[in-house]
């Protein structure tokens, strides 16, 4: 057995002891076939990845090898050697994303919705873009790598699962490929939808239930979040059940990430090193109803989700003796949570670094930053010199911490006694 099927066993068994049988008994038969396929490694070209290889849900249903996220921060595929150029961002809360669409605002368009970083997967063949997305890494040869939707089909149809395959989409489920093939996407699709994947458990969540209370350093971040940080005019924070995102798009100037091992992929990539991520602008120009908004929004990418943001990591759970490094930005060139804060608070007030090229590690030691992967289009208004102090950028990092899915509140009315016994970041 290769490592990558090892860890995905590990992922899924310590992912079903979490949930639980109660956790199964809160999905719908569709809900259940669709993590069922988002858990077999058998649907790859080499039967050893899974969705679930790159959307783990201690991970905050992204990435989870912390020696991957701290470097390239892109994952091999079911092909030895072969990677993708961006890091995989959240399967979870991805589903409330709408059709892609824009609106104009200030006499410019306006993109909202669609999935995958550039928003490629629109929604509009299914009416779901995450449905949409789901189709994607199956056939794609950097990742699951197989070469038809027959082939998707043949390994839904001859699982063990294929019973309830036909239970939910009917007795001739298997008999038209194109038919089978939306329907194991719809099916993924009302799984990342379900309470395992949306959960709505964080500590954030509680304050709501009256079961938990943000501690002083947490809720000073949450008002620098809706203030002097302005990230809430991108990550809606807009009381209960927010989703932290408004899924708009975005250029913040990120560099590129010299680890990032697309760079090499002679086969996939023919710029090599001069290869640019141009974003939502690259997938507009290659509709041609769209093309005439690709130069705007060229080196744009998707607003994420700040739920689970911190999960896993060592930074927001240093107890957790199975703790990684997470990455952070499109493609991965961040390490920490406090790295992007800061970039996102000193990006046009340090000195530029000598090389594009430049690592997180390096550009902070240096006191630089890099320049933007895509010069034009970058987001000066809302990120870059936000005057943060130190501390103000740590209370931020703090709150962003509060919004990992399963905190476990303790049985106490006394919420002050509460956080004091918790203890974590109780300080200013």
């Amino acid at each position: 057995m290769t490592k990558k099927s090892i860890l995905s066993c590990t992922v899924v068994l310590v992912f079903i002891s979490a949930v639980g049988v109660a956790g199964a008994q809160t999905l719908t038969p569709k809900q259940e076939l669709g993590k069922l396929i988002f858990f077999d490694e058998k649907l790859s070209l080499n039967k050893n990845q899974s969705c679930a290889s790159c959307h783990t849900p201690e991970a905050g249903w992204s990435g989870p090898d912390g020696a991957i996220n701290n470097a390239g921060a892109v994952y091999e595929g079911s092909v030895p050697g072969r990677f993708g150029n961006r890091k995989p961002p959240s399967s979870a809360y991805a589903t409330q994303s709408p059709i892609l669409h824009f609106v104009i605002q200030k006499k410019e368009a306006l993109f909202i919705g669609g999935n995958f970083w550039d928003g490629r997967a629109t929604g509009e063949r299914l009416g779901n873009p995450a449905a949409d997305q789901a189709q994607g890494p199956f056939l794609n040869p950097v990742e699951q790598a197989l070469s038809t939707p027959a082939d998707v089909v043949k390994g839904v149809c001859d699982s063990d699962y294929t019973d309830l395959f036909k239970q939910v989409w009917g007795d001739q489920a298997c008999n038209n490929v194109d038919e089978a093939y939306d329907h194991i996407a719809l099916s993924i699709a009302a799984y990342e939808a379900s309470p395992e994947s949306n959960a709505f458990t964080s500590k954030y969540d509680y304050t709501f239930k009256g079961k938990a209370k943000l501690t002083k350093k947490e809720q000073r971040g949450y008002a620098l979040f809706r203030g002097k940080g302005k990230c809430n005019r991108c990550h809606v924070a807009n009381g209960q059940k927010a989703l932290f995102t408004d899924y708009t798009f975005d250029n913040l100037g990120v560099p590129k990430n010299p680890d990032n091992p697309f760079y090499t992929q002679t086969d996939f990539n023919h710029d090599g090193f001069n290869w640019i991520d141009e974003g939502l602008g690259g997938f507009l120009d290659s509709r041609a109803d769209y093309k005439r908004f690709a130069d705007a929004n060229m080196g744009k990418h998707k607003v994420p989700t700040l739920r689970n943001v911190g999960k896993g990591s060592c930074e927001a759970e240093p107890d957790n003796p199975d703790c990684f490094v997470k990455a952070y930005g499109h493609n991965g060139y961040f390490k920490s949570l406090r790295g992007i804060v800061h970039f996102y608070n000193t990006r046009d007030v340090k000195k530029p670094c000598t090389d594009s090229f430049t690592t997180e590690k390096d550009a902070l030691d240096q006191n630089c930053w890099p320049a933007p992967e895509v010069a034009e289009n970058v987001n000066t208004a809302e990120l870059g010199d936000l005057g943060l102090t130190p501390g103000e950028e740590d209370a931020i990092v703090a709150f962003l911490t509060s919004l990992s899915d399963g905190y476990k509140p303790l049985k106490t009315k006394n919420l002050k006694t509460n956080e004091r016994i918790r203890g974590r970041n109780a300080q200013d």
